[in-house]
């Protein structure tokens, strides 16, 4: 059975229905009555000519304005409606949800990453797919896209997760909902922080990229107030174009981290934000680094190696993200000194517990107010999160979240069924 939260997990193009009639905005309406009257459909969408939706003619169009005005060589660009709100297939189905209820529409076109005609939304059929209670969480998340909207999405996470957690959804359910609503919110301010560079004559993306979120983000197990893992890898570009490359995207990942920063999702103390050119590298460059950091073992790489092996793609060439976590997984899998060295530093993180079962509760110096309090994050998820990355890197498996890789390691007979 699918979770209650999956809706705000799934993509519009994930739903949507096949592409309705469409015609040429140039096309008379003769033709579009006849489109209609042949299809059984409801309305046309009209395109431009490189099949981009421009409006759309509905049976009520054809009732109130053909009938008396029109003659039939008239052409549809005169009588469609428009502007025609449209919504792109990569987009949340939550957030389609939420703009139809706003707008009073029933059906939404779907359009591909070229901006052409590629399906329709219907709104009766979207909101079955979610319950009434969901309702006014989804109103939450979908505010508008510049920061002061996307830092009430961010204010709402809270109550959300409380709401979740009355209703006895599991953690990790929860957790990944928070993650991919980070995830959305880094999705669009990277788009705002690319228009308005283009807006300022810096133009588009030099090269192509991904923007990639790291820790407990990366893995899908984010709690509320995470702060910033974030970097990008870059499409290989010639060395003689490095000044101008590498100007554009210190000023994107100035502008990403500065608006995240404002949004609620801190700046990262340890400086692993995209500002920082050891987060910031070339395919190649990355795939270089990997591999010094796994030849060359220290207590300061095998850290950076735990902060980054839990890597996914938040914005942009998913295929670039994919690349590297193949070649993390390649060079790991078979440097058994490696895996060791990070297994024993690892080791600092052990559990909370002492002996005779007593909890080992943490000291003044450890966080100056928190004397006796448990760490549940440094010495209750973070020993199992470290254990099962380790175990999956040796068996050559590409998955980030930790109950996953306890899954896929069972069925491969690493790990118990009981321990599992």
């Amino acid at each position: 059975m699918e979770p209650r939260t999956a809706i705000f997990r799934m993509l519009v193009g994930e739903v949507m229905a096949p592409s309705p009639p469409s015609l040429p905005s140039s096309a008379p309406m003769a033709e579009v009555a006849r489109i209609m009257a042949e299809s059984g459909a409801s309305g046309v969408v009209l395109t431009d000519p490189d099949g981009r939706p421009q409006g759309i003619i509905t049976e009520h169009d054809i009732a109130r304005r053909v009938l008396f005005q029109a003659a039939a060589e008239t052409p549809a660009s005169q009588i469609m409606t428009r502007p025609l709100r449209v919504i792109a297939q990569t987009e949340y189905l939550y957030q389609a949800i939420a703009i139809m209820r706003r707008t009073g529409l029933r059906h939404m076109p779907v359009v591909d990453p070229a901006g052409r005609l590629s399906g329709m939304l219907d709104l009766d059929v979207t909101l079955g797919m979610a319950s009434r209670t969901l309702m006014d969480q989804i109103d939450s998340l979908t505010q508008d896209s510049d920061v002061a909207g996307l830092a009430q999405i961010k204010q709402a996470q809270a109550t959300l997760a409380d709401q979740l957690l009355q209703d006895n959804l599991p953690a990790p359910e929860i957790q990944a909902l928070l993650s991919n609503i980070n995830l959305d919110i880094y999705r669009r301010v990277v788009d705002g922080a690319i228009d308005a560079m283009a807006a300022e004559g810096l133009g588009p993306p030099p090269v192509g990229f991904s923007v990639i979120v790291m820790g407990s983000g990366g893995r899908g197990e984010s709690f509320l107030f995470p702060d910033q893992d974030n970097g990008f890898i870059l499409e290989d570009y010639p060395d003689d174009r490095h000044t101008e490359i590498d100007a554009w995207f210190i000023d994107l990942g100035e502008r990403m981290t500065r608006d995240l920063d404002a949004i609620g999702l801190p700046l990262c103390k340890g400086f692993v934000m995209a500002t920082n050119p050891l987060w910031r590298k070339t395919l190649s460059q990355w795939k270089a680094q990997i591999s010094l950091w796994s030849r060359k073992r220290g207590t300061t790489m095998l850290r950076l190696c735990d902060i980054f092996f839990d890597f996914r793609s938040a914005w942009g060439r998913a295929d670039l993200a994919d690349d590297l976590r193949r070649h993390v997984v390649e060079t790991a899998r078979g440097n058994h000194m490696f895996l060791r060295e990070m297994f024993e530093d690892d080791q600092d993180h052990g559990p909370a517990i002492g002996w005779f079962g007593r909890f080992i509760t943490m000291k003044e110096s450890d966080a100056a107010g928190y004397k006796g309090y448990l760490n549940l994050k440094h010495s209750g998820t973070l020993p199992l999160v470290e254990a099962m990355r380790l175990l999956c890197l040796r068996e050559g498996f590409a998955i980030n979240p930790t109950l996953e890789r306890l899954q896929a390691l069972e069925e491969r007979g690493v790990l118990a069924k009981d321990e599992a």
